[in-house]
Order: structure tokens, then sequence, then C-alpha cells
């Protein structure tokens, strides 16, 4: 009962918090907007900007976090991990397709990803074949593709090439982890397996009414953690895009391997959510190259600063570092070729 009332304190006070932050950015910008003159202070019209901008972002992102991490929580609590197991050949190199088929089927965040594959790891899935479902699940799952869609409906191109070089390059990288380690172990010995709060389970009850408490707490954990980087990606961008000089960004981005560079290191810092990356990555579209924009959907649910920490927690520093060079390049390689073939 203990529990229960400090997670339900927890929540209601991460809940009040991010609410009270939307409420005051709203009500701040609307109503020194409408200030009369007179009253000797009104916000320049650069701030409005990034007010609209900034606000635009977050009110398109917020249904589909929504959508992704309750649908994510159903999958942690009821799905179980010898299941996905059951599906996958014991060749090495035929089980690299099932394994990025099984990330079109769950909805799981780069937020989430990371203690999850290492739980498959740690309960016999091969490590190329988790890296292959670490990579893919991020991206190739329902509630991305529909983001992807509400956010480029307009360029359709995005979400074709976004999807389909996910699912190819995620292969691609399993192979090269493959061939590099041949399945040796990387894990990490940790004293507590419970490390990341928010995508464990509790596992003290079965019953169907605290099963369903646990899906609640942890969509509510996961929405607040990832709302927190979805508001910071979102002011960033907003300010990029009012401050930053036009010209400026025009010779990056009219640059097809500078503008691919850029939006990389783009989404490796903002550490978007990939159920709402896209909306942000469209707030650029008149600026980058659609290549550019391509790169900065595919590598960011890949490879980004707070999974990059994950990973290092969990695995050892040498897959962690031969992880990274390899969707790096993988990623801006496969986005330039395609640029320069005209496809994208």
């Amino acid at each position: 009962m203990h529990n229960v009332k400090e997670r339900f304190l927890s929540f209601t006070k991460d809940f009040l918090g991010f609410l009270l932050l939307i409420l005051f950015l709203v009500l701040f910008f609307t109503i020194e907007s409408f200030k009369n003159e007179q009253a000797g202070f009104t916000v320049p019209d650069t701030w409005l900007q990034v007010n609209t901008i900034f606000l635009s972002i977050v009110l398109e992102a917020i249904p589909f976090i929504l959508l992704g991490v309750f649908v994510s929580a159903l999958i942690q609590i009821y799905v179980k991990e010898s299941w996905m197991q059951r599906f996958l050949p014991q060749n090495a190199y035929a089980a690299l397709l099932p394994a990025a088929i099984l990330g079109t089927i769950f909805p799981i965040c780069e937020c989430a990803i990371v203690p999850i594959v290492r739980r498959l790891i740690k309960k016999g899935m091969p490590l190329h074949v988790g890296v292959v479902f670490l990579v893919a699940a991020p991206i190739l799952n329902p509630v991305v593709a529909a983001s992807t869609f509400f956010a480029f409906r307009t360029d359709l191109t995005v979400l074709y090439a976004r999807m389909g070089l996910a699912f190819i390059l995620s292969i691609i990288i399993g192979a090269i982890l493959y061939i590099v380690f041949k399945n040796k172990h990387h894990l990490k010995r940790t004293k507590h397996e419970h490390t990341h709060e928010h995508v464990e389970v509790m596992t003290d009850s079965h019953t169907p009414a605290t099963r369903w408490k646990q899906t609640l707490y942890h969509a509510a954990d996961e929405f607040f953690l990832m709302g927190k980087y979805l508001i910071l990606g979102a002011f960033i961008a907003a300010l990029f895009q009012t401050f930053l000089d036009r010209n400026f960004l025009q010779a990056i981005g009219g640059n097809e391997w500078s503008a691919t560079a850029v939006m990389m290191a783009f989404a490796y810092l903002l550490s978007l959510c990939s159920e709402a990356d896209a909306f942000v990555a469209s707030s650029f579209s008149n600026m980058f190259t659609t290549g550019s924009i391509v790169a900065f959907l595919v590598y960011g649910p890949m490879l980004d600063l707070k999974n990059t920490i994950m990973l290092f927690a969990f695995f050892s520093a040498r897959f962690v570092i031969v992880f990274i060079l390899t969707v790096t390049l993988t990623v801006f390689l496969a986005v330039m070729a395609l640029q320069l073939s005209g496809i994208i």
C-alpha cells in the first residue's frame, strides 16, 4: 500500500508539473500578445513566433505519444519475451529478416528499447538479433508510421524512405555486428536487475486489476519521460527556426552532405521520441533537403544521446563504440546514396 501511495503521489506531481508548464507557456504568450501597447511592454514578435512554432509541434505530437506509451505499456505487461524468441530461426543470418519484421509489430520507443533488448539477450536471444530489434522497433511500428504520415502527408516520400531505409539498414547493421562479434558475450554484469525503472514490471501479483494498474503506471512514467524530451526538442527547434540566420540555414540545408550531417547531429542531441520526432522534423522541411530530413528520422531513433548512455550502462564499451560507428556510417552513406541517385 505504501508503494502504491508513493507512485500515485509521484504520478500526480509529474502530471501537474507537466500541465502547469504547458499552461504557463500558453497563457504567458497569449496574454502578452494581446496586451495594450500603453501598458509599457509587449512580447517581441520573434518570441511570439517561437511560441507559435513550439505549441504547434507539441500539440500535434502529444496524441501519438499517448497512443504509443499506452500500447508500449500493454506489451510490457502482457507480452512475454519467450513468445518473440519462438519465431526466430536458429541460423544467424536467417534470423535477421524475422527480427526486422518483429520490429514492425511492437511500438516500443527508443526510451524503452535498450533495457528490453538487454533482457531478451539475457534470456537467450542472440546479440545480433537483439541489435536488429534495437534499431528497427523504434521506427518500424504502426504508431511511428502514422505520426510520420500526418507530419508529412503532403510529401509521402519521407514516410516511404524512412520505413524502407530503417528496415533494410536494421538487417545490414545486425549482419555487420554479427560478423564483428559472432554473438560473444558483451552484456555488463550489474548488481541490480531493475536499473531502468520506467520499463520494469512489478511481479508480486498477477491479478487482472494489478496488471491494469501496472499498465497505467508504466504508461504514465513513459509519457512524462518522453514528454520532457519532446518539449525540449520542440523548443530548440522553434528557437533554431526563429533566430538562426535564414541565409546560413539555407547554405547548410541546401548542401546534401552538410545538411545530412547536421540533421543527424540534431537527431542525436535532441534525443526525441520516435513517436513525435516527425513533427519536429517537418518544421525543418522548408530549410533542409528531403534526404537530410530522412537521415534525421532514421538516425535519431536508432542512436541518440539518452540511449547512448543506457548502452554504455548495459553493454561493454567496445560493443557500444562499434555499434555507434556502424549505425552512423550506414545511415549517412545510405542516405547520401539515395540523394546522389535522385531517389530522394
